[in-house]
This record gives C-alpha cells, structure tokens and sequence, in this order.
C-alpha cells in the first residue's frame, strides 16, 4: 500500500488541532520536501499511544488498568484506520460502492442504448444479409442489453462476494 503523507498544516487539521498544538507533540516527520515537512498517520498515532502511556505511568497509575489501556490502544488505532480511508478516499485510491453503482448504472445504460440499435445498423450496412442472420444477431444484442440493465442491481452482491473472497483474512 502507497504510503499517504500529509504537510504539518493538513496533519493537524486532519487530528482537529491547531498547527501549534501539533507542532508541541513533537511528532518527527518522515519526509521532507524543499522546507515542507511531511508526515504519516502512523507517526502521530505512534506518538499519541506514547503520550497516553506516559500519561498513565506519570500519574502514578500502574499499568494493571490493562482494559482501560486497550481500549484507548483501540480507539486511537481506529481513529488512525478512519484516517487512512479518508485521505484514500480524498486521493480516488478509493471510492465509495454507492458511486461506482452509480456509474456502472450510466454506462451499462449507454451500452444498452447502442446495443440496442445494432441489429437495425447491421441490417441497413448490409442489405443482403439473410434475415436468419439478423434475427440471430438481434437475440444476442437482447441478451446482452438484459444482463447490461442488471449491472447496477448487482454490485452490492458482487462488492460482497469480493469481500469475502479477498479480503477477509
């Protein structure tokens, strides 16, 4: 996976900080380029698991409140997933299922439209041709224009059987 950097300004934005509170955790960046520094999300959840940790053994506690531990480990891990999905989502690495319907549904309907016109050019481009041929054609051309019309009901079903296929460990 391509790793996704943010500039200072974006990073603290992207924690709901200002520049100054971002600058005083004293995250190191991981790139910079020219005099922009840049930084990951796994750098500042890293830092944020540390300062919370910190926190704890500074104030005396012991680290037997494990489950409290855990959860803020949690929380903080899938604060940085949401994250990562929403510069993913900002950069077109990824898009949301309801969108690639929706554009899957225009094209199919696009494709169904000259489909449907192609037994009547084929015919008019060639005149000789036996009606046997053309009526062949025209219940292919059907056949496709149907399954095309069904793209848009199926993805959900389609995004589904992926998931599990793929991506579920």
């Amino acid at each position: 996976m391509a790793q996704h950097l943010l500039n200072k300004k974006n990073m603290a934005k992207s924690c709901k900080v200002g520049v100054t509170a971002f600058d005083k955790w004293g995250i190191e960046p991981v790139q910079r380029v020219g005099r922009e520094a840049l930084y990951d999300v796994a750098s500042v959840v890293s830092n944020r698991v540390e300062n919370e940790l910190s926190k704890i053994m500074d104030h005396g506690g012991d680290i037997d409140d494990v489950e409290l531990l855990k959860a803020r480990i949690r929380l903080t891990n899938a604060q940085a997933d949401s994250q990562e999905l929403k510069n993913a989502r900002e950069t077109g690495e990824v898009i949301d299922t309801a969108f690639a319907t929706y554009a899957l549904a225009k094209l199919a309907a696009e494709i169904s439209s000259i489909m449907d016109s192609l037994p009547l050019t084929i015919s008019r481009k060639f005149p000789d041709m036996e009606t046997r041929y053309s009526d062949a054609i025209k219940v292919e051309v059907n056949r496709a224009v149907s399954r095309a019309s069904e793209v848009a009901d199926l993805i959900p079903e389609i995004a589904e059987r992926y998931i599990e296929e793929h991506q579920k460990g």
